[in-house]
């Protein structure tokens, strides 16, 4: 799939860079076939010289040769960008937007001010352990999208981990969970490392034990198929240590708390999706 197909980057963030190196050493897409472009030619100079794909400062030139667009700038100067090369933009590409906050009938009017070209627009929402292809990205699409270009889109994106299928209207629920969770899991890694610091064990192997069974319980959660409540009742035994932990939690409020930071995170997004950008 997209063996002969053009892709173009516009924007050469961290974002880009994910997708890049895995579409380069994990899928048919040759590295011929990828264009990125910047504002920052050093940073053209290092994709170039990493990956070996093409670059350009020029965004016209990248939007000319692709037939698959992908954004991926800083909403605040998303508008600009899509209306500096609106006029090549028709129904024979596929746009696809990383870009936060930005809907898909904004970036329709911002490419189609006429509403006469019909443009396939998809609407993605990545996240951060995208950047070791462990991320999970949630993809909705306007009604001008054929089935091959959801395809495609998925194909492009598996590149950098897992994806699921969305309706637009809740893509600030997944802002909230999965596009908001890594710093969630991270504030709790480091209040498992601190507390293995506070019953005696050096910074350094609490680290490591810590990571290493977050990353593994995840594995555990992901492969065996079962609820991680029956995965939970397994390491829980009557009397024991872990439901004496547990209790701990429950009493903290862990779950609850959990809970009302994916419910704020969701409104927030929410939000700010209704500021003009």
């Amino acid at each position: 799939m997209l063996t002969n197909k053009k892709l173009g980057f516009v924007g050469g963030g961290n974002m880009t860079e994910a997708l890049v190196r895995g579409l380069v050493t994990g899928s048919s897409i040759g590295a011929k076939n990828i264009l990125v472009s910047d504002p920052i030619s050093k940073r053209l100079e290092y994709i170039h010289k990493e990956y070996r794909v093409k670059t350009t400062s020029d965004n016209r030139e990248l939007v000319q040769e692709s037939e698959i667009l992908i954004l991926a700038v800083k909403p605040q100067v998303a508008t600009n960008v899509l209306e500096h090369f609106a006029d090549l933009v028709d129904g024979n590409k596929l746009v696809v937007s990383v870009v936060a906050g930005l809907s898909i009938n904004s970036i329709e009017n911002y490419l189609d001010t006429e509403g006469k070209k019909k443009i396939s627009v998809v609407r993605t929402m990545p996240n951060t352990p995208a950047l070791v292809q462990e991320g999970v990205t949630a993809i909705c699409a306007s009604g001008h999208v054929a089935k091959v270009d959801m395809e495609a889109v998925h194909y492009i994106f598996k590149a950098i981990g897992q994806t699921v299928d969305v309706e637009e209207v809740h893509i600030d629920a997944v802002t909230g969970l999965s596009g908001s969770g890594p710093a969630y899991i991270l504030m709790i890694i480091e209040a498992l490392s601190d507390a293995g610091v506070k019953v005696g064990l050096s910074r350094e192997v609490s680290n490591i034990l810590t990571i290493q069974t977050v990353l593994g319980t995840a594995k555990l959660a992901r492969d065996s198929g079962k609820h991680p409540g029956e995965l939970k009742d397994m390491v829980t035994s009557p009397g024991g240590t872990t439901i004496s932990g547990l209790h701990r939690l429950e009493e903290g409020g862990l779950r609850t708390t959990l809970m009302n930071a994916v419910e704020s995170a969701t409104q927030r997004s929410k939000e700010l999706g209704e500021k003009p950008i």
